[in-house]
């Protein structure tokens, strides 16, 4: 009764897993609310509020000096950089969270632990997708239009700051069974860092010497400063590079993949028990 069909060609394998991604997808928006439509429009909320925050923080200490390089919307400017912030932080998030080789979901002979992690990481992709064209949408119709120069190369660093967040979520996970409580602390710091070198106030043009080195190191930077070249006609980003975050996220990825390989076969449920 329990019997599962295994298929045996390779497309009909293909199809299964899909199936199963596309499922675990759905369970995973669903997590965060019973009401997946809800689940979008909190996210909506979060982002509209995060970029209220930063315009009234901007209006109130003036303009600083990463904007006045920018001659376009403001909006557009803060939208920019908060929508590549938060979805490399969610997909930071998610990744990390999805559990260890002991997940009683794995334990069912069609999961496997690269469905769950695909699931988590195009589940936050979609989130953000469908809350990127609301909110751009709204604001285009209710205040003012919005022109973005090169759209294409816009979404492409958009999918960029969700791959390197999927790959630094992917090491996190790897190492979360050996060290939960540091991988919890390392989650926290990397939140709060990027909350001041993601370098959403900031362009790139604007920093120099000592202070670009306090952002250099940051891909996320190198993604949102690069946005801005693809999104406004006037600015040309000089201090970023768009291959050292692609290169950042690639090694990272093939770090976090063997590293969670080794740990799925290392770790026990008796970890826990001694913890």
């Amino acid at each position: 009764m329990f019997h599962y069909k295994r298929n045996q060609s390779l497309i009909g394998a293909a199809f299964t897993t899909a199936e199963l991604i596309f499922h675990a997808v759905v369970r995973n928006i669903r997590s965060q609310h019973s009401n997946a439509v809800l689940a979008i429009v909190i996210n909506i909320v979060q982002i509209v509020l995060l970029v209220t925050v930063f315009y009234l923080l901007m209006s109130l200490l003036g303009r600083f000096t990463g904007v006045a390089k920018i001659r376009g919307e403001q909006v557009l400017f803060l939208l920019s950089g908060v929508f590549l912030f938060l979805t490399h932080i969610k997909s930071v998030t998610a990744i990390a969270g999805v559990g260890n080789g002991n997940n009683p979901m794995t334990l069912h002979s069609p999961m496997t632990m690269m469905v769950m992690l695909s699931a988590a990481s195009f589940g936050i992709l979609y989130t953000q997708l469908i809350s990127i064209a609301v909110i751009l949408f709204v604001y285009s119709v209710a205040v003012s239009p919005i022109e973005i120069q090169e759209p294409g190369g816009a979404f492409a660093m958009l999918v960029l700051a969700w791959f390197t967040g999927c790959s630094v979520g992917l090491v996190l996970l790897a190492l979360s069974p050996w060290f939960p409580r540091t991988v919890e602390i390392l989650k926290t710091v990397y939140r709060r860092l990027n909350m001041v070198f993601s370098g959403k106030m900031f362009v790139g043009n604007a920093l120099g010497g000592f202070a670009l080195t306090m952002f250099a190191w940051n891909p996320l930077f190198h993604i949102i400063d690069q946005c801005r070249g693809f999104v406004f006609r006037n600015y040309f980003p000089r201090n970023s590079s768009w291959e050292y975050a692609l290169w950042v996220g690639i090694v990272l990825t093939m770090i976090g993949l063997l590293a969670e390989f080794y740990t799925r076969k290392q770790v026990s449920k008796s970890w826990d028990a001694r913890r």
